[in-house]
């Protein structure tokens, strides 16, 4: 059987002439809290976090503020859970301002702010697409194919049926469908994953959710996960002032970089605990050169979802 390697002084030849010449990664900006965040083609981002935590509020606020801030993107969304009717549902009460709650029920005291957050999610619309049932990789593949989508958001991955003939155990299962996922990655698309969570033992040996317990291997049923993303975020439930810690437990190309955010559960939103600067975070200009620095991002979301953008639509750098 003949090995296969590369020589030393071929891959740092290789190396060499890409880190000299080669472009810079293309990163997709999710806006001004989450520039530490890498996501982009050919990059997976797994996010898990106890049941309630606001996973999924998290995830859907990353997908449409990078089709906001970035005008030729297509997202498909793999949720297995939520009707696409109580998704929109979410991000309108993020959009507009306007209470989760009379969304829910109708009653929809403040016309202006409606008509305003209903013509934002329109203008996304075109780019956005939902997977329908079955919730399974080859009907994901296809999807990806027939819509174009470059950003796949998949949630949450134990509940996604895996390739035909994987093994029936959900650990094998998952092993399965992890290493098809890795396929999109490698063919170039930007894949953004939420896993469930197990619990740990906590100081006093209970069975626990708690924050501070949750490790790289509290993502459930397989360490594929673990392996087979880029970068790994635990999001801690929120306390009783808001407060959500967003804890990056992995990081294949950088240090892994905490975001202190708060959750606002009325409009489930998450928002950054420090309000951004004038001075872009270190190292952002040189990762996302041809993208906005933290504050301009801040100031292009602020002219899309608080309306000051509504007449010229969404801005174009």
């Amino acid at each position: 059987m003949s090995a296969s390697f590369v020589s030393g002084v071929d891959a740092f030849a290789k190396w060499r002439n890409d880190l000299l010449h080669g472009q810079s990664p293309r990163l997709y900006s999710l806006g001004s809290a989450f520039h530490s965040v890498e996501l982009g083609p050919g990059l997976m981002v797994l996010v898990g976090a106890p049941p309630g935590a606001g996973k999924t509020a998290l995830v859907m606020q990353w997908c449409l503020d990078a089709l906001a801030l970035q005008d030729d993107l297509r997202a498909l969304v793999c949720n297995v859970e939520m009707s696409v009717s109580a998704l929109l549902d979410r991000q309108l009460a993020r959009l507009a301002s306007i209470p989760l709650r009379a969304i829910r029920y109708r009653e929809l005291p403040d016309p202006e702010a409606l008509s305003a957050g209903l013509e934002r999610l329109e203008q996304l619309a075109p780019r956005l697409a939902f997977l329908q049932e079955p919730f399974s990789l080859d009907n994901l593949a296809n999807a990806v194919d027939a819509f174009g989508a470059e950003l796949i958001v998949v949630d949450y991955v134990q509940r996604v049926q895996g390739p035909a003939g994987a093994e029936s155990s959900s650990r094998q299962a998952v092993n399965a469908l992890m290493s098809y996922l890795r396929r999109f990655v490698d063919a170039g698309v930007a894949l953004l994953v939420v896993s469930a969570v197990g619990r740990s033992r906590d100081r006093n040996g209970s069975s626990s959710y708690a924050g501070d317990t949750l490790t790289l291997a509290s993502f459930r049923e397989s360490s594929e996960l673990e392996y087979g993303c880029d970068s790994a975020y635990l999001l801690h439930p929120a306390d009783e002032a808001g407060r959500a810690p967003l804890r990056c437990v992995k990081n294949r190309h950088g240090e892994p970089l905490d975001i202190p955010l708060r959750f606002v559960g009325e409009y489930q939103r998450f928002e950054a605990l420090d309000e951004p600067t004038d001075e872009p975070a270190p190292s952002t200009t040189s990762r996302r050169s041809k993208g906005p620095s933290p504050a301009e991002m801040a100031a292009q979301l602020a002219r899309l979802w608080q309306g000051a953008g509504a007449e010229g639509g969404i801005p174009h750098e």
